[in-house]
């Protein structure tokens, strides 16, 4: 048994806190410009281009994320608490909402500047996938997302939880990087555009399904939200793999 008692909070500058969990993802966007300047050419963009896109991307993963938490996830939390809506520093951020948001900033992006949708796509889930991975370690320090109550000798005191608790943000964290090794392994092969990205969805929507069977969720005809969100995932990601890639 592991007792949580890890500070989220890096330091307090008067009523400002620094939180691993910000500082996470700020590397995680820092990680993702870096790559991109490195693979521009490639992707048909130059420093401008880079540099706009992370920033509009940003804008829409954390305006994507903090919507699904806050009208799906936990809708009567953040009403009775609307100061909250913007702490996103208290974490709450939602993958799916995440993605929806990316994926919508990335089309128009790529309409408006002329640039191949699925191949800045494919490039832009390989720092991406690093920086979720990391984003599961800083819901552990958070003491969020735990999961439910076990008997395993690596279970989680997390504080204010009844019981020991499944760490299943490690677990979450543990996938990411598993598949984060099979995205960079495909990257060195050539595919057709899109090839990597659709893997992501369909891995992130695959291990997302079968890990939150011990997530402290509620259950609505015996998944989660966050699993039917995850089985949607998949089943597009396999039924566009199946006719765009594997058929041929």
């Amino acid at each position: 048994m592991f007792y949580h008692n890890i500070n989220p909070t890096l330091i307090t500058i008067g009523p400002f806190e620094v939180r691993y969990y910000g500082i996470i993802y700020a590397l995680g966007f820092l990680v993702s410009l870096a790559w991109l300047m490195r693979v521009k050419n490639k992707l048909g963009m130059n420093k401008d281009d880079v540099y706009d896109y992370v920033f509009y991307v940003a804008i829409g993963i954390i305006v994507g994320a903090r919507a699904f938490e806050v009208l799906i996830w936990h809708p009567t939390y953040y009403f009775s608490n609307p100061e909250e809506i913007i702490a996103i520093w208290h974490g709450g951020l939602s993958f799916h909402g995440g993605l929806v948001g990316a994926v919508i900033v990335s089309w128009l992006f790529c309409k408006f500047r002329g640039i191949k949708l699925m191949r800045l796509a494919d490039a832009v889930v390989i720092p991406a996938t690093l920086m979720l991975a990391f984003g599961r370690i800083a819901n552990f320090i958070n003491g969020e997302l735990y999961g439910t109550v076990t008997k395993l000798p690596w279970c989680v005191k997390f504080p204010g939880v009844s019981g020991c608790r499944h760490p299943v943000q490690l677990y979450g964290a543990i996938k990411r990087f598993i598949v984060f090794g099979i995205i960079v392994w495909l990257n060195k092969k050539k595919h057709k555009d899109g090839f990597i990205f659709w893997n992501f969805v369909a891995l992130f929507g695959i291990g997302r399904l079968l890990i939150d069977f011990v997530r402290e969720d509620p259950r609505f005809f015996g998944l989660s939200t966050g699993q039917w969100l995850s089985f949607v995932m998949f089943a597009i990601a396999v039924y566009v793999l199946w006719k765009s890639y594997w058929k041929k």
